[in-house]
């Protein structure tokens, strides 16, 4: 479980558009890695798009965002271009960034059990340790709150 002052876990993932980003390419940058469970489903959508409208106050404030799910590149393509996205989406289809950062976990929904993303975020500083821990994400203020940790590092 990766904690606030902890070294960030590296990662290497594709990425919408036909990139790939690590944490290691983002290293002097102020970093929002935010993870959730799935594209163009109504609290991901909500999430993308306040992120997407406040990107320019993350971006005067030195940070860049990064948003990772399990879904494909092709998804990831699909939902960028649907609400106009302008920051990258990491594809994560085999969980490995997920599990790193704890948040792969067993979900219950109607009394069934299933592994799925914790919509989760987590802030990490130009030297790459995580400065803020965000769990179980609910949507509304949240791009508030983290936009206001960021200006404070």
């Amino acid at each position: 479980m990766v904690k606030e002052g902890d070294k960030a876990p590296d990662f290497t993932m594709p990425t919408d558009g036909g990139g790939e980003i690590s944490l290691n390419d983002l290293k002097g940058s102020t970093v929002v890695l935010y993870f959730y469970p799935k594209d163009d489903t109504s609290g991901c959508t909500k999430e993308a798009i306040g992120f997407n409208e406040s990107l320019k106050d993350f971006e005067k404030a030195g940070a860049r965002i990064v948003g990772v799910s399990k879904d494909s590149v092709k998804k990831h393509d699909k939902f960028r271009d649907k609400y106009g996205l302008n920051f990258t989406l990491g594809s994560d289809e085999e969980a490995g960034v997920c599990e790193a950062y704890g948040t792969w976990v067993e979900k219950s929904m109607y009394g069934r059990k299933y592994m799925g993303i914790e919509r989760s975020t987590f802030l990490i500083d130009d030297s790459g340790k995580v400065a803020k821990v965000w769990r179980k994400v609910k949507v509304p203020g949240h791009v508030e709150a983290v936009l206001e940790a960021v200006k404070e590092l």
